[in-house]
Formats: structure tokens, sequence, C-alpha cells
């Protein structure tokens, strides 16, 4: 009886041991130092994993931060965590520019007092409504990534930051 009583907890070390290594290569997860986790749900809706794409596996490379990428049913949501100032969290505009998307900038959209930056990313005669926006935990928030990089670099703001981009069809 002792016997099974160690070989029990003896795997349930070892389980507690490989957990984290479970949860940092699920898909589209990468962990930081002092990672808090990712929100289980963003407006009210439940967020799944998805895969990062090539493209966010290199940008996540020697990023100060971690990168995740989510769905809600409806759209995707790129989550930055990002722990310092940085000129690698840059506008998500640039991401779709390089990626071969035309640009149009929209006005900037407010949600019950949370400003964002929006634009519309055409390609392939595909339209996307994107929008996204920086927020750190003492109520600060950035629609411009420019702002938020000069607001951390003055001391203005202390990190760690959230940084959300929402895309969904131009049609929703």
């Amino acid at each position: 009886m002792r016997s099974s009583i160690t070989f029990a907890f003896a795997a349930l070390c070892v389980v507690a041991a490989l957990a984290p290594l479970a949860v940092e290569n699920a898909p589209g997860v990468h962990i930081s130092a002092g990672f808090p986790g990712w929100p289980s749900s963003f407006e009210g809706r439940k967020l799944t994993p998805l895969p990062l794409t090539a493209i966010e596996e290199r940008f996540q490379q020697n990023f100060p931060g971690c990168v995740g990428r989510f769905s809600d049913g409806e759209r995707e949501i790129v989550i930055r965590w990002v722990d310092q100032g940085t000129r690698k969290l840059h506008a998500s505009g640039d991401c779709f520019k390089a990626n071969g998307y035309e640009i149009t900038a929209q006005p900037v959209e407010i949600h019950a007092e949370e400003r964002w930056s929006s634009f519309i990313a055409s390609r392939s005669g595909k339209q996307l409504a994107v929008r996204e926006r920086i927020v750190d935990a003492s109520g600060g928030q950035w629609s411009d990534v420019s702002a938020w990089y000069w607001a951390a670099m003055l001391g203005q703001t202390n990190g760690p930051w959230w940084a959300f981009t929402v895309a969904s069809s131009a049609s929703n």
C-alpha cells in the first residue's frame, strides 16, 4: 500500500513538473518570465487559442514579452503582453502592409471609454476591419503605438502592458 502511495505521489510530481511545458508548447502560446497568463475571454466572449502564423512566430523572437493568437468564434484577436518599452511592439497596420494589404485609416473608435485605432485592410478582394489599443494596469490606454512608446520611455506609464489587435470581416 505504502509503495503505491509513493508511486502515485512521484507520478503527480512528474506531471506537475511537466505541466508548464505543455502550456508553453500549446498552439499560439509563447511564455515569458513574469507573464500572468492569457485571458480566457475578451469583451465577454470566450477565447480559443490558435496557432501563431509563421510571421507571428518570427515576430516573437527577441520580443520582450509574449504573443498569443485567439478566436472568439467571429473575430481573430492577437494579444501581445510586453514588460518593457520597446520598438518591437509596433502598429498592426505595419504588419498588414508588409503582408501585401492596402491600409485605409479609419477614425478612432470609442467603445465604453476605450479608445481604439482602426483601419480597413484590403487584399485580393477581402476586407478586414482591424482595431487595436494598448493598456496598462493603472488605466492608461493608447490607440497609437508611438504615443505609448514615448510614454513608456519618459516614465509616464509603467509596464507590463497589454496590446490587443482585433480583426473581423469588414462586412460584420
